[in-house]
């Protein structure tokens, strides 16, 4: 693990450690307080996983992703995405994924590795528990990764679990989730309008905008207009 580590170490960039501290909100009060960033963009973190998956076993990825650098812990996913879609240890690594929820603590860690792992192990698995549980516990990275997860679904054509999870989010207080939802929604809308506009007609009056706004971008103008008023 040390060549791995040495590795993603010596791809740092202070300059754009400094940028991606205030993007991704580490001052004190702010959803990703006292982050630490390496300055390395996800591509190139994406490289170094793809070429170390194989030699990692899972307490090394254990280790990793309790590592206080982002870009580290987003390794320790990203090497966990390969793992999942490219071994028979599926159950495995979504063990470890829930297990480490509490590491998987801002927007992007989520984004890069919910539906890919958590989605999919669900979907597959008819496993809907664990989703309810991320959705029910009051947390906010986890409830993240539960509507995020409901991804996979969409993509096949299954939108009853972003229906359910868009209404009880419906008033949550914080914009990273109407984020997630409104983009759900609208990933919804690309596969089938309908159902977008069934929702937007029985609650865009109460959504929150951020997340109306999210819902609607791909819609043409005249619906975004008539949503939007």
């Amino acid at each position: 693990m040390k060549k791995i580590l040495d590795e993603i170490f010596s791809l740092g960039d202070k300059e754009q450690a400094q940028h991606l501290s205030h993007f991704f909100k580490t001052g004190k009060g702010q959803y990703g307080e006292g982050d630490l960033f390496l300055g390395i963009k996800v591509p190139v973190t994406r490289s170094v996983a793809k070429k170390y998956y194989q030699d990692l076993s899972l307490d090394e990825i254990q280790e990793l992703i309790k590592n206080p650098y982002h870009e580290v812990r987003l390794l320790a996913l990203l090497i966990m995405v390969f793992i999942y879609e490219k071994t028979d240890k599926k159950k495995e690594v979504f063990d470890l994924y829930l297990k480490n929820v509490q590491y998987i603590n801002n927007w992007d860690l989520v984004d890069l590795s919910a539906s890919k792992i958590v989605g999919s192990f669900v979907y597959d698995n008819q496993a809907l528990t664990h989703i309810h549980n991320l959705a029910n516990s009051k947390h906010l990275w986890s409830e993240r990764i539960s509507v995020v997860s409901s991804y996979y679904f969409i993509k096949r054509k299954d939108f009853s679990l972003i229906l359910e999870l868009s209404e009880k989010f419906l008033t949550h207080k914080h914009d990273l989730m109407h984020k997630a939802v409104g983009w759900m929604l609208r990933e919804m809308g690309k596969m089938d309008e309908q159902p977008l506009f069934d929702f937007l007609d029985k609650h865009h009056k109460i959504m929150p905008r951020t997340m109306l706004r999210y819902s609607i971008e791909k819609l043409p103008q005249e619906k975004r207009k008539h949503y939007m008023s």
